[in-house]
């Protein structure tokens, strides 16, 4: 397995516990919790690979990404009460998917010779639309919509993993930065209120 296959499961993994976090904590029930991990954990992912027309996309052609949704969601069933604080849990999952997946977005732009820009807007895709399909059907405002900077803390980690390709150094060690950054930005921007300016209201 290389690195960058196992960044995408780890995020599909992630968000698959998330998605089913978010139906749970909306007393949704078995199915809606497994369609709810499913969507968050694809969805991103599924938009991206139909524009750059990478078809069947990627979850039809490897069921691997189905049976970890799956076990993802029996996991956060029976354990999910164990978790303390679930909606602390959820957003340190959904920080960890926002991620993993904004580099594999922006990896696979890259394997597609991709403008550098079209590269930064999949890797943002791939990694926030799944939450936005999320917090819709949880009838949440997406956070990408929100005070709370979200999608764009992941154009940065966009921006910086196509900066550290330009210097030799390992791709694992820039998945690790990566991560590292826009986990560490995200807890950064929820703690202290980092937010974009708002227009005033329109009278």
């Amino acid at each position: 397995m290389t690195a960058f296959e196992f960044l995408d499961y780890a995020g599909t993994a992630v968000f698959a516990i998330s998605g089913a976090l978010a139906a749970i904590n909306k007393r949704f029930d078995l199915f809606g919790i497994l369609i709810l991990a499913a969507v968050t954990a694809i969805g991103g992912g599924t938009l991206r690979d139909v524009l750059i027309g990478r078809t069947p996309v990627g979850w039809m052609q490897n069921l691997e990404y189905v049976y970890i949704i799956f076990g993802a969601t029996i996991i956060t069933i029976l354990f999910g009460n164990y978790f303390n604080h679930l909606r602390k849990t959820l957003f340190l999952f959904d920080s960890i998917g926002l991620a993993l997946f904004t580099i594999t977005g922006v990896e696979l732009g890259l394997q597609f010779g991709l403008h550098p820009v079209v590269c930064v807007l999949l890797g943002t895709m791939t990694a926030a639309f799944g939450g936005v399909i999320r917090d819709t059907l949880s009838n949440e405002i997406p956070l990408i919509f929100k005070k709370e900077i979200y999608a764009s803390i992941s154009i940065i980690g966009g921006a910086l993993f196509l900066l550290l390709t330009q210097f030799e150094l390992k791709s694992n060690l820039i998945y690790i930065i990566i991560s590292i950054t826009v986990v560490t930005l995200r807890v950064f921007a929820v703690r202290f209120g980092w937010h974009l300016p708002k227009l005033s209201k329109v009278d």
